[in-house]
């Protein structure tokens, strides 16, 4: 299998794909927030993502894709599980990533 398609059969952008963290704050506002609450601080409904048990170390940027390709099964917190949402394509779910990054690093997470 070519690697083009190894990547977006994991739900990655290609290869020369550059996130952009203001791209990904309107997407984030879109798609996520109201779940993961304004600039990824958490709601009732679903977790903080600048919490350090979604630091890059413990929930790499695949694990992101992943849960947005598949959907994730609750496991650290008692919101539910998360859809699964196909409208997000690999190079948006990379955008949102890098805001949820940028708000992590603000944060001291590291």
């Amino acid at each position: 299998m070519n690697p083009e398609a190894v990547r977006e059969r994991a739900h990655l952008p290609g290869k020369d794909f550059v996130a952009d963290k203001k791209q990904g704050e309107k997407l984030f506002s879109q798609y996520c927030l109201r779940c993961h609450g304004e600039q990824a601080t958490g709601t009732s409904q679903g977790p903080p993502l600048v919490d350090p048990v979604y630091r890059p170390a413990h929930h790499a940027d695949i694990a992101f894709h992943w849960a947005v390709r598949d959907g994730v099964r609750q496991h650290h917190w008692k919101f539910g599980d998360m859809p699964a949402i196909p409208s997000l394509s690999p190079q948006q779910v990379g955008h949102i990533i890098a805001y949820v990054r940028d708000r992590q690093r603000r944060a001291g997470i590291k």
